[in-house]
């Protein structure tokens, strides 16, 4: 029997990526509310209560809002805003964070989804400090850069009718929505400077990590990338020199694969850690399918 599905919020873009990948499937039936019942919370209540899993695609403040009437729905839950992503009765959705991670997803009624930027920098320093490669109080800098799909609907249309004719840089004063979840799932225990940036393209992401490391260090780092993600399906760690010289952000689009690399000069320890991902696909809609699967019971690839 095909898993009956609800999003809350397809209409938004992660809403209808999700939707993208899960209306051709025969192993799932979407249930959909018309144009004037969606912000209805009565007909919203109804399709939870009909749904086996329901994904939240809403503003943090929407979420909290309906997380009250979720409590006494038997349907399990994936939420793609912020507002869970360190809550203690969420099991945060990367499933190659850890060896048991999978299972607590799987067994989880309540899951949610990890952010863009968060996916690739806790990817690459979850590893460093399991294996000691740095301390969990490391002083670490993350840089990034996303596609302006990662602003939504707004930022969207301000960079398709030219509003914006650059990219930019911004939360520059350290309270961006996405470090508590690195500080807790990466196992820090000091906040990291993050500096994020958009880029003038629709779609892709690139993160880096750039850590000073004792002579050896980009190998070291390699090493640690290389056993964490060892027989990962959509974390593939892979030689520098695969990106090219010039790295692509764009070169993961359309799949929920994420590329992990090492780079810089070994004489010095002077290491740089490098994550591309599709900001749409492993960052975000492609991550909720993901999940959606293996809550499921599924081949977690299937529809990606």
């Amino acid at each position: 029997m095909a898993a009956k599905v609800f999003i809350d919020g397809e209409v938004g873009t992660t809403g209808l990526q999700i939707r993208a990948r899960l209306e051709t499937r025969d192993d799932i039936t979407l249930i959909s509310l018309s144009e004037e019942n969606r912000k209805s919370r009565l007909a919203r209540i109804g399709a939870f209560a009909e749904a086996d899993v329901a994904i939240l695609c809403l503003p943090d403040a929407a979420v909290h809002e309906i997380a009250p009437d979720l409590a006494h729905q038997p349907c399990r839950v994936i939420d793609a805003s912020t507002a869970h992503r360190v809550h203690p009765d969420w099991e945060y959705g990367f499933a190659e964070l850890d060896a048991g991670a999978r299972d607590r997803i799987a067994a989880a009624k309540y899951v949610s989804n990890p952010g863009c930027y968060s996916t690739g920098a806790i990817a690459l320093l979850k590893p460093m400090v399991a294996a000691g490669v740095i301390a969990s109080d490391h002083p670490v800098t993350i840089n990034a850069i996303s596609g302006y799909s990662g602003g939504g609907k707004s930022m969207i249309a301000e960079f398709e009718t030219g509003a914006i004719s650059g990219g930019f840089v911004y939360g520059t004063g350290q309270k961006h929505k996405h470090l508590p979840e690195i500080v807790a799932h990466a196992g820090l225990t000091r906040k990291p400077i993050f500096v994020p940036q958009v880029g003038q393209f629709a779609q892709g992401m690139i993160v880096q990590v750039p850590l000073h490391l004792p002579p050896g260090g980009p190998a070291a780092a390699m090493e640690a990338l290389a056993a964490h993600y060892a027989g990962q399906r959509f974390v593939r760690v892979v030689a520098r020199e695969e990106l090219g010289d010039r790295i692509d952000p764009q070169r993961m689009n359309d799949t929920n694969v994420m590329e992990l690399s090492v780079d810089g000069d070994p004489e010095t320890g002077a290491t740089v850690l490098i994550a591309v991902l599709d900001n749409l696909g492993k960052g975000a809609s492609g991550a909720a399918v993901q999940n959606l699967n293996i809550l499921l019971g599924l081949d977690e690839g299937t529809g990606l």
